[in-house]
C-alpha cells in the first residue's frame, strides 16, 4: 500500500480545535525517511529560569570535559547524563551594579536572557535589551504557529517596586521583545492548552458554544473522525506514533480537568480560591506546564520557549520537601548548615522538574534520534551564590543534543568573565539564526 505524503503543517480538525501533529515519516522527503539528519529536522530553544542562585558546592561536577560526574543537586538528571552539558566560568555582566547599588535580584533576571543592564527605575522608563529568545522568535518564528511562548508558573509585572528601586517588569520577565517592551508569560496550563488546540475560530450557535465551554468531552472526540481518517493513510511506524501522541494529548488534558475541581471543605464550600486550571500544588502545576512545552515542541507549534519555574527573588517556601521557609531567605544563608542543606534539597526539587521534561522528550522518537537530541534547555540563573549575589561563574547546564551538534555530555570550564552571551552565540548559529554578537558576547562558545 502506497501511504500519502503529508504536509508538516497538517491537523486534526474538530469543532473549534486544531491538533497539530507531530514529526512523522510521511512528512519527511522520501529520500530521507530513514535517514534525517541534523539539517532535516527543526532544533528548539529552550531556556528555563531559576532565582535565587544555586549552592554551588552541590552544584558544580568532579572532573572536567567528557570525564565528569555529576555533583549531589544534578542527580536527578543522571539517566539522562548523555545529553548534559555544564558550562563554569560563565558571567552575567549586565547583572553587577555597576555604580546602581542594590538590586541584583531584578538585574539577573532582566539581564538573564539579554545580557544588557537595565535602567535603574520603577516607573514607566523601563530599559532593557533584546532577549535571545525574541532575536530566534524573529528569524525562524514565522516556520511554526508561535515564533516563541513566554511560560512561569507565577504572574508577570509590567510596573511596580520589586528590587530596590527596580520594576517589577524585570523581576517577573525573561522575554524581551525590545529595551521597553517585556513579553509576559502565561502561567495557566489550561490556556496554554487552549491555545495550542483551539482554532480560535468564531462558534456560530448556543450548541456549540456550550459544547466548548463544558468542553472536557475531550478535543479529541471532536477530531476523532479526521485521526481515523488520517490513520488509515499512514504507515505503521507513523500509526503507532499517532496513536502514542493522541495519548499524551490525552493525558495531559485529563489531568488539566481533575485540577478544574476545588477542594471543598464538608459544607461542600471551596477551601480556597485560584484562577480555573492552576493546581493548588506547586509541583502538579510544573508537571503540568512542562506537559504543555513537551507538547508544543513535540507539534512544531513552536521552536522557542522561555519558562521560569519562579520570578526573581521568590520568597516561595516548599514545605512538601522539608523547606518551608522563604526559598530568597534560605538563599541568604549565611554559612548556616541548615539553610545550605534545606537550599540543597530546593534546587534539586527543581532540577527533578527539568528532568521530568527531558524525559518526556527523550522517549519521543523524531528523525533519527529523538525530541531530546533535536534541542537545547538551558537551565540556570543570572546569580551564582545568593548569600553573594555574585554573577560570575553562573550555575548553567543545557540539556539536549542541539539536533546531533552535540556528539557527547561534557563540563566544560573557561576563563574568568566567559559572557554567558557567547554561549547564547552559540545556540542561534545551531538554530540556524544568522549573527554575529549577541548581547555583550564577545565571540562564538567554543566547547565540546
Amino acid at each position: 500500500m502506497r501511504h500519502q505524503r503529508l504536509s508538516r503543517r497538517t491537523v486534526l480538525r474538530g469543532m473549534g480545535t486544531a491538533i497539530s501533529l507531530p514529526l512523522m515519516e510521511a512528512m519527511l522527503p522520501t529520500c530521507t525517511v530513514r535517514a534525517a539528519g541534523a539539517s532535516d529536522t527543526p532544533v528548539r530553544l529552550v531556556y528555563l529560569n531559576v532565582p535565587n542562585g544555586i549552592h554551588m558546592p552541590a552544584w558544580t561536577p568532579n572532573g572536567e570535559g567528557h570525564k565528569f560526574e555529576l555533583a549531589a543537586t544534578m542527580q536527578p538528571l543522571e539517566k539522562l547524563k548523555q545529553y548534559v552539558s555544564v558550562f563554569t566560568g560563565l558571567t552575567l555582566d549586565g547583572a553587577r551594579d555597576h555604580g546602581d547599588g542594590p538590586g541584583d535580584h531584578a538585574r539577573s533576571g532582566a539581564s538573564f536572557l539579554t545580557g544588557a543592564h537595565p535602567r535603574k527605575t520603577d516607573g514607566a522608563d523601563i530599559k532593557n535589551g533584546i532577549s535571545v529568545d525574541q532575536v530566534a522568535a524573529a528569524a525562524i518564528g514565522h516556520k511554526t504557529r508561535f515564533a516563541s511562548l513566554e511560560l512561569g508558573l507565577e504572574g508577570s509585572s509590567q510596573s511596580g517596586n520589586c528590587d530596590s528601586g527596580y520594576s517589577c517588569a524585570y523581576s517577573s520577565n525573561l522575554a524581551w521583545r525590545n529595551e521597553s517592551s517585556p513579553l509576559a508569560k502565561e502561567m495557566d496550563p489550561s490556556a496554554v492548552f487552549d491555545r495550542l488546540f483551539g482554532t480560535g475560530d468564531k462558534v456560530s450557535n448556543r450548541a456549540q458554544r456550550s459544547a466548548l465551554t463544558a468542553r472536557r468531552k475531550s478535543i479529541l472526540d471532536f477530531a476523532l473522525e479526521d485521526a481515523n481518517n488520517l490513520k488509515r493513510r499512514l504507515g505503521v511506524a507513523d500509526q503507532r506514533k499517532l496513536d502514542e501522541y493522541l495519548y499524551a494529548v490525552r493525558d495531559a488534558e485529563n489531568r488539566l480537568a481533575r485540577t478544574d475541581k476545588l477542594a471543598v471543605n464538608e459544607d461542600g464550600k471551596p477551601t480556597y480560591a485560584r484562577p480555573a486550571g492552576v493546581p493548588r500544588v506547586w509541583e502538579e502545576h510544573c508537571k503540568l506546564m512542562m506537559d504543555m512545552i513537551a507538547l508544543a515542541l513535540r507539534t512544531d507549534s513552536t521552536r522557542v520557549l522561555t519558562f521560569m519555574l519562579a520570578n526573581e527573588g521568590s520568597n516561595r517556601g516548599y514545605p512538601e520537601i522539608g523547606a518551608p521557609e522563604s526559598h530568597h531567605d534560605l538563599s541568604h544563608h549565611g554559612k548556616s548548615e541548615d539553610k545550605q542543606a534545606k537550599l540543597r534539597k530546593i534546587n534539586e526539587f527543581h532540577l527533578k522538574q527539568l528532568a521530568y521534561l527531558a524525559e518526556q522528550l527523550a522517549r519521543i522518537e523524531e528523525g533519527d534520534g529523538n525530541l531530546l537530541k533535536n534541542s537545547m534547555i538551558v537551565y540556570g540563573s543570572g546569580i551564582s551564590d545568593g548569600d553573594r549575589h555574585n554573577h560570575d561563574d553562573l550555575p548553567i547546564l543545557m540539556l539536549g543534543g542541539a539536533g546531533g551538534r552535540i556528539k557527547k555530555p561534557g563540563h566544560w570550564k573557561f576563563p574568568p568573565n566567559t559572557p554567558l552571551c557567547n554561549l547564547y552565540l552559540w545556540m542561534l548559529h545551531q538554530a540556524g539564526v544568522k549573527a554575529d554578537r549577541f548581547g555583550d558576547s564577545k565571540e562564538v562558545l567554543n566547547f565540546g
